[in-house]
């Protein structure tokens, strides 16, 4: 299935109207399905109907089910797959006989928008997922003139960004700027999702000594979804929200926000910027 999808435009410019061809990110409902429990009595469950970007769609899985607190580890995950009886939009996640999902850390809504995730919870409650203990005892340290480069590296990835300009991207580096990973998603917190499914898959986890970057701005769910898989160090190129920069400092994260150019502002774990 394709990431964009082809459509008719009418532009105008002043008096200058002109009939042209476009591409638009594509949003496409994807359905995530939990298989668990012995052979002899499995359990099949609906767990998300989220609007995505088509593309990646096993680690987007695999990423929410992750960030979510409802599978531990890779290792936790037999098989995914895409059911011969359904579309090609539906992901069903199976785990081993012997692991028990911690569904109620769920308690969401079965719908949710691929502008935010947070806004299909159930309750307040359910908001904040179980994040492991934060270890501020660290000696990371970051060069501010590696972190000038970083939106620079990402934008070089984002095949379908310069194709449509509708997508939010993310991407992994490491402590010398070199880019590991990157994703992107019409939903911020997809291409997040994406992202850390990816790395789960490769055993890269936990993140704590790499960088995480974001195309737009850092909402408190990234925030949480960073911790999840333990990543010390976040820019953002647009603004956090308060919640966003609250939580960084409870986590013992480092937090940058409207990176553009040279300059940025760190809202928390100044520390590990050397300036």
């Amino acid at each position: 299935m394709l990431s964009v999808s082809p459509t008719s435009v009418r532009k105008v410019n002043a008096t200058n109207v002109t009939d042209t061809d476009d591409l638009l990110a594509a949003e496409v409902p994807m359905e995530i399905r939990l298989e668990y429990g012995p052979q002899t009595n499995l359990i099949r469950k609906n767990i998300s109907v989220t609007m995505r970007t088509p593309g990646n769609d096993d680690e987007l899985a695999i990423g929410f089910l992750y960030t979510e607190g409802i599978i531990a580890k890779a290792a936790d995950i037999t098989t995914v797959s895409h059911p011969k009886e359904d579309n090609e939009n539906v992901v069903l996640v199976s785990l081993h006989e012997t692991i028990e999902p911690a569904i109620r850390n769920l308690e969401r809504n079965f719908y949710t928008t691929s502008s935010c995730g947070v806004c299909g919870k159930a309750s307040i409650e359910a908001v904040r997922t179980a994040c492991p203990l934060p270890d501020t005892h660290d000696k990371l340290r970051v060069d501010a003139s590696l972190i000038y480069q970083l939106p620079d590296l990402l934008r070089k990835e984002q095949e379908v960004f310069e194709n449509t300009g509708g997508l939010h991207g993310c991407a992994l580096f490491d402590l010398e700027g070199k880019l590991l990973l990157s994703r992107e998603d019409i939903g911020r917190h997809n291409a997040l999702d994406k992202l850390i499914g990816a790395a789960l898959t490769k055993e890269l986890l936990p993140l704590d000594e790499h960088i995480l970057l974001l195309s737009g701005r850092a909402s408190f769910e990234l925030v949480q979804k960073a911790v999840m898989a333990g990543i010390k160090i976040v820019a953002a190129v647009g603004a956090p929200s308060s919640l966003a920069a609250e939580t960084a400092e409870e986590w013992g994260m480092t937090l940058v926000g409207f990176l553009r150019g040279e300059r940025f502002n760190i809202y928390s774990g100044a520390e590990r910027i050397v300036i």
